[in-house]
């Protein structure tokens, strides 16, 4: 963290929660934005002042949904014409990976989300034996979601949930979090869901469950037949919890519902789901990209909005989403707000960057510490070269590829912009004096 204060100066900056503030600068000390505003409006005085150029200065964006763990499965995974052939398939691949691989795989992930403008990630972690060493490989702001599965009652729910929760104890205080995810009803006894809710609750932990993901998965629920329901059944799982009502009805009545559950996906609701969701709070993580590759039916976006959900986005992993042409895949928000708008052409490209940031903090329960900048926030931000007309910004920024050109996370450079000395990162080649900064 910077010991003394730093004040910035950019082309534009983005607070994404106020217009554009065209000529502006913001200064940052302990971690912590203390003032946003006009360039002119700072005292010109003694301080330093780095220049950051022609760039649109904005809040870092909040991944709220991703497995790094999976980032090397890239195109390993064609897409299948049902979603449990999927599940089947990456089942496989992940049996025989080795821990060593998983690690690369985390840190490869990390690395490219860095990159392309992530500060903030939920990250569903299946391997729990990486944590905590990966931390400490990257600068990134990370929520471990410690994933849990049970199909059977060959191992106990409450035996699976007290080894979760000691092994998030044993992890130690740190600048990273974690919290419980049961991977989803069907792969989720539901005692080890109710358990789960319960302690999360307790704790205030995040919690979160891939739910209505796949139109097998609501067959399964609404109507207790189907192909997932008969692989299942054949996996000798206890299927008397099908055919009665919609996978978030499931969730309902297991008391999983509520303003600390991250509900991954859905994609498939009944009539009554929307509100349902609503009224308990519950934050949905849309996945665009992983939504395409699967060939879901279009996401209900209108309808959760209309129900006043807070509907976030994430990456998920790179082993649901498709290679087109020569493109290198890569975890990247960016491409996944892209692809929200070519299916979603009714969203503004100010309410498709707030789904990216503001949401996702909202979700993570960070609401007014990231995802935004604005007075005494975190200094998490990124930078983006300019391009196009300033009065577009907000497009300019949907429509930027490739990598940004410069990362703050909590008042620290992750990638520093050119010039700038990382052991004294006030310090640059082209400075501006400041006689008191306010």
């Amino acid at each position: 963290m910077a010991a003394s204060p730093m004040l910035l100066r950019a082309a534009v900056i983005l607070p994404l929660v106020g217009p554009p503030i065209r000529d502006g600068a913001i200064l940052i000390f302990g971690g912590r934005i203390r003032k946003v505003g006009r360039w002119r409006g700072f005292s010109v005085g003694q301080r330093r002042a780095v220049d950051l150029g022609e760039v649109i200065l904005m809040p870092g964006l909040v991944n709220a949904h991703c497995h790094l763990d999976y980032t090397q499965m890239a195109g390993q995974l064609v897409a299948p014409k049902l979603f449990t052939d999927w599940l089947k398939l990456i089942t496989t691949i992940k049996a025989g990976w080795s821990m060593a691989e998983y690690e690369e795989s985390w840190k490869s992930g990390a690395r490219m989300l860095l990159r392309t403008g992530v500060t903030t990630v939920a990250d569903i972690e299946a391997v729990p034996g990486l944590l905590p060493r990966v931390w400490q490989t990257t600068p990134l702001r990370v929520l471990s979601l410690m994933e849990m599965i049970g199909l059977t009652k060959r191992r106990e729910p409450a035996s699976i949930l007290q080894e979760t929760v000691e092994r998030i104890g044993s992890l130690g205080a740190s600048r990273f979090q974690a919290g419980l995810a049961p991977h989803a009803p069907y792969s989720t006894l539901p005692e080890l869901l109710r358990l789960s809710a319960r302690v999360a609750r307790r704790r205030r932990w995040r919690l979160c469950t891939h739910v209505a993901e796949s139109a097998l998965e609501y067959e399964m629920f609404t109507h207790g037949r189907g192909e997932m329901f008969d692989w299942l059944e054949r996996s000798t799982r206890d299927m008397s919890d099908c055919g009665l009502g919609s996978p978030v009805e499931h969730l309902e009545r297991c008391r999983v519902l509520g303003p600390n559950l991250l509900a991954i996906h859905a994609n498939y609701l009944g009539k009554r789901d929307a509100q349902l969701l609503g009224r308990r709070g519950v934050h949905v993580v849309h996945c665009p990209r992983s939504h395409a590759y699967f060939r879901h039916e279009p996401f209900p976006l209108r309808g959760l909005k209309a129900a006043g959900v807070n509907v976030c986005l994430g990456t998920d992993s790179l082993a649901s989403v498709a290679r087109h042409a020569r493109q290198p895949l890569e975890l990247s928000l960016f491409e996944e707000m892209r692809m929200l708008a070519r299916h979603h052409s009714w969203l503004s490209p100010r309410s498709i960057l707030a789904m990216a940031t503001i949401n996702g903090a909202r979700a993570l329960d960070l609401e007014g510490r990231v995802g935004q900048l604005t007075q005494n926030a975190r200094a998490d931000f990124i930078a983006i070269p300019l391009a196009g007309n300033q009065r577009e910004v907000h497009e300019v920024v949907l429509h930027h590829k490739g990598n940004v050109a410069a990362s703050m996370i909590n008042g620290r450079w992750a990638l520093p912009p050119p010039g700038v000395c990382v052991e004294n990162p006030g310090l640059v080649s082209s400075v501006a004096s400041a006689e008191q900064v306010v």
